[in-house]
This record gives structure tokens, C-alpha cells and sequence, in this order.
């Protein structure tokens, strides 16, 4: 039986909070994020996005393209509690929810509580949240996660698509590769290169061809080309790492106070762990260089780390392999990953672990 897939997508989740919650910024062009030199937009307004600004700008530039923009500070608490309510309304339809973050989520409603289409349920839903949270939302509807992704970002904000299976290669076709899921602006490069720039030349490259470019990844753009997607929604989602990092005031180039930064990102993690009840084998450091450039370094424990005794020594060793003689330290971060789980641990081990390719999509 074909599925039924619905993606619900918040629009502009914590700015949107914002306007609701202060009636002094609606209609004002806003950005949630820290507002200081190093600060970067966590989310735009859409009267923001008017003047070009976008998630993961730095508020410098932001302020640049609108002078009268107004940054807001994140009250992530006050985010989650809204997302638990929006989460809430999806259990009312389906209990097979794949939450993706804090703003969106998969539903799978093929069979559903309510025996009802996917289309009134994403706009029963879409109400919903309108009616009850004052927020908008849009959705994609499809046979597979791939295709109601996509269709959910096609008519933001407060729109709904959805794509039959019968029309999705004509709906491909046309689409810019930037928009198909998985294909970051690195590969969005190297596919210019190729020559590709939509789904239907896409299409036309060999399976072959697309492994040799981009490895394992390449069976997953052959099958996207071709409307192909068939991952499960999965209600539980495996956690692979935890992790922190911190952007400093002021770029580093000592090494007592890279050690020191170093130190309290370390107490930093352990609680994330500890709050998280995770645990893995393999630490990694993140640098980002004052010229942007970045460069990790891991190492794997025979033993779990969970605290700072296990963790800070390894964390200096890491450090100790980062040449920042000539170039000053602007970011440190550090994760732990390889969970401690036996299972997950085999799982990670032999490369199969749920979701990892689109993590690894994720950090291109």
C-alpha cells in the first residue's frame, strides 16, 4: 500500500514565538540570536528575510542589509514548551511522529487514528496550530519523507503541497538541486560542475557516475532523481553524539587561555551527557581558525566517557595536535560519539546506524 507522509514544517519557529508573544515586534523585521561581534542569526522574521537575511548570518551582516533590524535573545526553554504543544496536536492524529528538530516533523498516517486522508489531516493540524498556539505552519504531503520535505518549503510560509506519486518525476524535473534534500552548497558545486542543475539532469546521470563522484551518497541522489525514498518514519530516533561549542569575544592565540576556554567547554559537555544519559567511546574537537577555516581531531577510548576525568585528558591531547601559531582560534567544540550502548555501538561500528548518511549531508 503506498504511504501517506506527511513533513509539517513551523515557520520562522522562534521569531514567529517572539512577534506572538511581544506585540510591540510584529510586523517589524527581527532576528533571534546574540546580539554581540560574534553573534549569529538562529532564526529571521520574515520581514527580515526581505532584505536577504537567513539562519546562520552573522548579526553584523544582518544589521548591515537592515539597519532597523531588532535582535532578540533566545529563550530556548520557552521554544521547547511551544514545540511540546505543537507535538501534542500531532499525537491527536498519528503516533508515529519522527520529530527532526525542535520546528518539524514527520507523520506517517497511512493508517491513522482517524481514518482520514493525509490532506485533511495536514490541514486539520495547520489549523490547529493557527487556532490554538496563534502560529503558522507549513505542510508537505507525499508517498515518502524525500518528497514531503521538499513540498513542505514550496509555499512557505503557511502553505500545504501535495505531490502524487504520479506526478513526482514532472515535479522533480524542474526542481534546482540546491532544494533536494541532502545536496549542501559543496555539492551543490561540484554538481554544477557536472552540469547538473535540476532533478531532471540529475536523472540523467548513471548510477556509476554518481558513485564514483560522491561514494555512498551518490545511490541516494539516483534514487532522489527518481522520487525514490524508502525510509520509515521513525518514531524513535537513535542519538549518535552529543555535543557543544562556544565562539569567542575575542580570537585565542594563547595557550592558557585556549586551555582554560577548553577546560569550561569540557564541563559544558559532561552535563549535556549527564542530562542526556549518553555516552560514547570516541571524543572529537572542532577548531574554527580566525579565517574561518576549520580542522577536527578525534580520538576513541577504550573506556565510556562520561565526565570530565575522562574527557579533559583527551581533550588536551587533541588540542595539542592544532597548530594556532599563526592563526588565532575563533571557535572550540567537542563531541562525544560511538555510543556506549553495545547495540548502537555495533551498529556504529559497521556503519549502519539510522540516519547517519544524513548527518553526514548535514554537515556539508
Amino acid at each position: 500500500m503506498e504511504r501517506s507522509i506527511i513533513h509539517i514544517d513551523m515557520d520562522a519557529f522562534f521569531a514567529s514565538i517572539e512577534q506572538r508573544d511581544n506585540p510591540e515586534l510584529r510586523g517589524k523585521p527581527i532576528v533571534v540570536g546574540f546580539d554581540g561581534p560574534r553573534g549569529v542569526v538562529s532564526t529571521a522574521s520574515y520581514e527580515a528575510r526581505k532584505y536577504g537575511i537567513h539562519s546562520a548570518m552573522s548579526i553584523f551582516k544582518a544589521k548591515k542589509l537592515c539597519p532597523q533590524l531588532i535582535v532578540v535573545a533566545s529563550d530556548h526553554d520557552r521554544y521547547k514548551s511551544v514545540s511540546m504543544q505543537v507535538y501534542e496536536i500531532f499525537c491527536d492524529f498519528t503516533d508515529k511522529i519522527e520529530p527532526l528538530s525542535i520546528d518539524e516533523a514527520f507523520l506517517d498516517v497511512t493508517d491513522n487514528i482517524n481514518n482520514m486522508p493525509a490532506e485533511e489531516i495536514a490541514l486539520k493540524i495547520k489549523e490547529r496550530i493557527k487556532n490554538e498556539l496563534y502560529l503558522t505552519a507549513s505542510a508537505g504531503i507525499s508517498y515518502n519523507k524525500f518528497l514531503a520535505k521538499i513540498a513542505s518549503d514550496y509555499n512557505k510560509p503557511d502553505g500545504i503541497l501535495t505531490v502524487k506519486a504520479e506526478k513526482a518525476l514532472m515535479f522533480l524535473e524542474t526542481l534546482p538541486i540546491e532544494k533536494f534534500w541532502g545536496v549542501g552548497p559543496k555539492t551543490a558545486v561540484i554538481m554544477h560542475k557536472m552540469g547538473i542543475f535540476n532533478g531532471k539532469q540529475l536523472r540523467q546521470c548513471t548510477l556509476n557516475h554518481l558513485t564514483e563522484v560522491f561514494g555512498k551518497s551518490g545511490k541516494m541522489y539516483y534514487n532522489f532523481a527518481r522520487g525514490i525514498d524508502e525510509r520509515a518514519v521513525e518514531p524513535v530516533r537513535i542519538r549518535k553524539s552529543v555535543g557543544c561549542e562556544q565562539t569567542f569575544l575575542t580570537d585565542l592565540n594563547r595557550k592558557s587561555a585556549i586551555y582554560i576556554e577548553l577546560y569550561h567547554i569540557v564541563l559544558e559537555l559532561t552535563e549535556r551527557l549527564d542530562k542526556s544519559k549518553f555516552s560514547g567511546y570516541t571524543l572529537t574537537l572542532k577548531i574554527k581558525f580566525s579565517d574561518f577555516m576549520q580542522t577536527t581531531r578525534s580520538i576513541t577510548s577504550f573506556k565510556p566517557l562520561t565526565d570530565k576525568n575522562t574527557i579533559l585528558p583527551l581533550a588536551k591531547k587533541l588540542i595539542e595536535q592544532v597548530d594556532y601559531s599563526t592563526k588565532p582560534i575563533r571557535l572550540i567544540g567537542l563531541s562525544v560519539s560511538n555510543p556506549h550502548n553495545e547495540k548502537t555501538r555495533q551498529e556504529w561500528v559497521e556503519g549502519e546506524l539510522k540516519f547517519k548518511e544524513w548527518d553526514d549531508f548535514a554537515a556539508q
